[in-house]
């Protein structure tokens, strides 16, 4: 398996945070910049208009978390430095964050979960 490694740049809180432990998922808004680095809209758009060609579009929703990039790791670059420290992915999921993480309470968000640190 190829490694597919999304780089995010953090404030130098959520950078520690997750370097010791304690914050074990990252957050990123959904907008349609990133949607678009973690979706793959090219086959969303092509199974979408499959379903409307042959006319099954009644009843059936094409679920976008079901079309993912491929990223298998995370680089977390603690602000704009050198300074970066990498993690496998769990998931990538839709969800509310935890305020003592950063996530604003009621908001939804890409869930980026992470697994082991890998460096």
């Amino acid at each position: 398996m190829t490694m597919k490694t999304l780089d995010l740049v953090l404030k130098g809180k959520w950078y520690d945070m997750i370097a010791s432990g304690e914050k074990t998922e990252e957050y990123r808004e959904i907008k349609p910049y990133w949607e678009k680095r973690l979706l793959d809209y090219e086959a969303i758009k092509r199974d979408f208009e499959m379903l409307v060609f042959r006319r099954f579009l009644v009843g059936k929703g094409v679920d976008p978390l079901a079309y993912p990039r491929g990223f298998t790791h995370v680089r977390f670059h603690r602000g704009y430095t050198k300074i970066t420290m990498t993690f496998e992915i769990d998931s990538i999921t839709f969800g509310n964050g935890k305020e003592e993480w950063g996530a604003e309470q009621g908001k939804m968000y890409f869930v980026i979960k992470l697994k082991r640190r890998s460096e």
